[in-house]
């Protein structure tokens, strides 16, 4: 990880604290420069023939994590491939895979995963179910600590998804939380991962570019 521009030496700083925080809370650290690094590593971490599944995410999409489950080298059971009335099914079967990939809403630099969701299938899978879990998580998600990660949701990751799946909430008006009661709610149940209890069975992928809300 060395290079010579002084804000990049300073990112890459705050990335080994959170990596070493990670593996302190039992959950194994990774680091890929480029996003083809993170695909490398997902193949490596992922056996072919594996069963595997996703929740929703804009970082696996940005990052060409979908196009390798889709490859046809693995049994992926995905959600977007069939219609309504089986997607039910898809989210529960995913509680059975032997990977679950998804990123994190942020991630702190005391090595905690801080993730909200509406439907509460990916916080409940990264919690219990899947044999593995990896999350790639890009740089920009990193915070100091717990609070700057409800504001990180609250300020960017919960108004851009509302945004971006046209949910009629206040904060796709507003930009920013406005504790809504609205029936398209996307910020219902929240999960801190404060340590695994099954070391290395939550990976954390840290990407150095931008990734996701």
């Amino acid at each position: 990880m060395k290079n010579s521009n002084p804000v990049a030496q300073v990112r890459e700083k705050m990335i080994q604290r959170t990596m070493k925080m990670l593996e302190h809370n039992n959950m194994a650290a990774h680091y890929a420069p480029t996003i083809q690094d993170a695909q490398q590593l997902v193949k490596q971490l992922i056996p072919q023939g594996a069963t595997v599944a996703c929740g929703g995410s804009m970082s696996l999409q940005e990052a060409g994590i979908m196009e390798i489950l889709r490859s046809g080298d693995y049994t992926f059971w995905d959600r977007e491939a069939v219609d309504s009335t089986q997607q039910d099914e898809i989210l529960r079967k995913a509680f059975f895979a032997d990977y679950y990939l998804s990123s994190s809403n942020a991630v702190t630099e005391q090595g905690e995963l801080y993730n909200v969701d509406g439907n509460a299938n990916r916080v409940a899978a990264l919690c219990f179910g899947p044999k593995h879990v990896i999350c790639v998580v890009g740089y920009n998600k990193i915070v100091p600590t717990l609070e700057d990660a409800k504001e990180r949701v609250e300020a960017i990751a919960a108004p851009a998804n509302t945004i971006r799946l046209q949910r009629d909430t206040p904060c796709a008006v507003t930009g920013h939380c406005e504790n809504c009661h609205s029936p398209q709610r996307i910020c219902c149940t929240t999960v801190i991962h404060q340590q695994q209890r099954e070391a290395g069975r939550i990976h954390v992928i840290i990407v150095g570019e931008e990734l996701g809300y």
